[in-house]
C-alpha cells in the first residue's frame, strides 16, 4: 500500500460559530488548505507549530505523542477544527507536533466523515457509498 494524500481545508471552529452568528465575516475564518496524508495509525489530525498559530488555535493541553517510529515527543491538543475533506466534514481537536512535516488525516475524522481508503484505487471513498451522504442533508 503507498501513500495516500487527500486535499482538505482546515478551519478554526470559533471562527466558523462566530461567522454564522454574524460576528465576524465569512473572509475573517481562519483556515488553511493542505495536501494531508491519509494515516490510519493517527488518531486525529494532526498539523505543525506554524499551521496551530495561522488558524488561530489554542494550545489546551501538553501531551505526548508515539511517532510512526515508536519514538516519544512532546505535543499539545487544541481547540477544536473543522475539516473539510472530499463533499464531507467534521470536527475535531487537533494534535500539534511542532515538527512535524505533514499534516496527517487520521481514523477519528475518517470515521466521523465516513471516509475509507479504497484498497485497489489508493483513493478516499465514502464507506457506505456517496448517497448515504446526500440523503443525510
Amino acid at each position: 500500500m503507498g501513500t495516500v494524500f487527500a486535499d482538505i481545508t482546515l478551519k478554526n471552529a470559533s471562527d466558523v460559530v462566530n461567522a454564522r452568528e454574524g460576528l465576524i465575516g465569512e473572509n475573517e475564518v481562519r483556515s488553511i488548505t493542505v495536501k494531508a496524508v491519509v494515516d490510519t495509525g493517527a488518531s486525529t489530525v494532526v498539523i505543525n507549530e506554524e499551521q496551530r498559530q495561522k488558524l488561530g488555535l489554542e494550545k489546551l493541553m501538553e501531551k505526548r505523542s508515539i511517532l510512526a517510529d515508536g519514538s516519544r515527543v512532546p505535543s499539545w491538543k487544541t481547540d477544536p477544527v473543522n475539516i473539510y475533506c472530499e463533499n464531507r466534514s467534521c470536527s475535531c481537536g487537533a494534535v500539534v507536533i511542532s515538527q512535524a512535516g505533514k499534516v496527517l488525516l487520521g481514523a477519528i475524522p475518517l470515521e466521523d466523515m465516513d471516509l475509507i481508503i479504497h484498497p485497489k484505487t489508493q483513493k478516499l471513498v465514502g464507506a457506505h457509498g456517496d448517497e448515504e451522504l446526500a440523503m443525510a442533508l
